[in-house]
C-alpha cells in the first residue's frame, strides 16, 4: 500500500507522540535565562575585579570557550537535549554550532576535515548577518541623508 502527501501527513500525525509543549517551554525558559543570569554574574565579576570596559568582552569570550569545551566533553548535547531552544542564546548556541561541526570532521583531518567544514553550519549565519547588516546600513544612511536634507 502506497501513501501520498496528506493522507501520510494524517497517519504520521496519528503516531506520533504528542510534544509537552508548557514543560518544553518552561525548561527553554528556565535554561537560557539560567545562562543569561550566568553571563551577569560573570560580568559583574569582570566589572568588579578586572578593567570594567573588558568586561562584556571577557563575558562572551567566557561563554564561547565553556560552550565550545562542554560540546567537545558531550555535555552540551544532554542539556540541549532537555532544555531545547533554551541553549541557544545566540553566543552559546553559535559556537556550540562551530564546535560541533569541528568535531564531527575531525576524522577526515586538520586541512579537509575540520577547515574545511568547520563553518557549515555558522557560514550561512555569518554571510546573511552581514549582509542584513549591511543592506540595513545603507537604508538608515539614506533615510538620514534624505531627513537632513
Amino acid at each position: 500500500m502506497k501513501i501520498y502527501g496528506k493522507e501520510y501527513q494524517k497517519y504520521a500525525d496519528k503516531r506520533a507522540p504528542s510534544s509537552p509543549i508548557v514543560k518544553d517551554c518552561l525548561w527553554a525558559f528556565f535554561v537560557g535565562g539560567g545562562i543569561c543570569a550566568a553571563a551577569q554574574v560573570l560580568k559583574r565579576l569582570y566589572t568588579e575585579f578586572m578593567i570594567p570596559k573588558d568586561a562584556g568582552t571577557l563575558v562572551s569570550v567566557s561563554l564561547i570557550f565553556v560552550s565550545a569545551l562542554l560540546t567537545g566533553l558531550g555535555i552540551f548535547d544532554k542539556i540541549a537535549k532537555k532544555a531545547g531552544a533554551g541553549t541557544l542564546v545566540p553566543i552559546t548556541g553559535f559556537a556550540n554550532a562551530v564546535s560541533s561541526a569541528a568535531i564531527d570532521t575531525k576524522g577526515e583531518g586538520f586541512i579537509l576535515g575540520v577547515g574545511a567544514k568547520i563553518f557549515t553550519v555558522a557560514g550561512p549565519v555569518i554571510l546573511y548577518g552581514i549582509t542584513a547588516g549591511s543592506v540595513y546600513g545603507v537604508i538608515y544612511w539614506v533615510i538620514k541623508c534624505v531627513a537632513g536634507a
